[in-house]
């Protein structure tokens, strides 16, 4: 078994013009645009090449536009001389768990694509059904987040949505409830920051969009995946499509597990990690968990050949 994983990014790392330069140096990676275009229905390539900012950041763009750029940047990344057996694991945070699932084989472009479509509207539409929004905590472990939230909460929806490293924990729920945990940060040793998101992901009030994206679930086959590929919700491998299918329901409405997957891989083995899709979040993740792994961001087509490990490497 080699020591290599590939890990994609989610929400917040978009930024406009991303995926250009690929589908500009490599006609396979280009042609992943065209036909994300024929799948969603809309010109995806010109919102992730020219935006504009707005645009993008709308949840039910961003979604699929980051999972095609991560799919575009992949493919160029095997044109290079890339091959899918360079790594053990594979895994992705949050939206990045479904380019994972595609590229380890659980589904085809198509069927993800059109998933990931989906959920990205229906995150949207209940992100408008009540104002809602996270806030970043600096400098806070579990036990302070949980308290915090517990002091803010009130009669609103508020608790921990995303452990991403040590010390990062995001909160999610309710406008108002968000704007008093913000306040009341400094008490329990941390800082708060507003995110600036459309909604509350990961929390309860996404429980309409977890339910009405079963369907899409139900309806969509998946594969047993040809790479294990780590689920955000418990830090453990999708198995069989029933409990994967499960899992990508859950992930809705329950905390992202980051810190605990990435640590879970390094147990296994793991002691390379390749972040391929656009921006660096992932990457800036890894040194806050572990230093002593090697992080590699391949974001631009310049960095393709810094992922790439020829067959007599290893």
């Amino acid at each position: 078994m080699n020591d290599s994983a590939a890990i994609f990014p989610g929400q917040g790392s978009q930024s406009v013009g991303m995926g250009r330069d690929v589908a500009e140096a490599c006609a396979a990676a280009r042609r992943v645009f065209d036909r994300a275009n024929e799948v969603v229905g809309y010109d995806l390539a010109c919102v992730c090449f020219g935006g504009p900012a707005e645009e993008l950041e709308r949840t039910d763009r961003q979604q699929p536009a980051i999972f095609v750029t991560s799919v575009a940047l992949w493919t160029a990344f095997v044109e290079a001389g890339g091959r899918r057996e360079q790594f053990s694991r594979m895994g992705g945070l949050s939206l990045g768990e479904y380019t994972a699932l595609h590229l380890a084989g659980a589904l085809t472009f198509d069927d993800a694509l059109k998933l990931v479509q989906r959920r990205g509207e229906l995150m949207q539409q209940a992100s408008t059904a009540a104002p809602s929004g996270m806030a970043s905590l600096v400098g806070a472990d579990e036990a302070a987040a949980h308290a915090l939230c517990d002091r803010a909460r009130g009669d609103d929806v508020l608790g921990p949505a995303n452990f991403n490293c040590p010390r990062q924990i995001v909160i999610s729920g309710h406008k108002t409830a968000c704007e008093r945990a913000v306040a009341l940060a400094g008490e329990f040793g941390c800082r708060a920051v507003s995110l600036p998101v459309a909604g509350a992901f990961h929390s309860l009030l996404m429980e309409p969009a977890a339910d009405d994206l079963w369907t899409t679930l139900e309806q969509t086959p998946f594969a047993v995946p040809c790479v294990p590929v780590i689920a955000n919700v418990d830090g453990e491998y999708h198995k069989d499509p029933d409990s994967l299918r499960d899992a990508l329901k859950r992930q809705l409405t329950r905390p992202v597990l980051w810190q605990r997957c990435i640590e879970r891989m390094i147990e296994d083995g793991m002691s390379r990690f390749v972040e391929i899709g656009p921006g660096r979040v992932l990457t800036g993740l890894m040194r806050k968990i572990n230093r002593e792994v090697s992080a590699i961001n391949v974001s631009k087509a310049e960095l393709l050949k810094d992922a790439v490990v020829q067959p007599n490497a290893g």
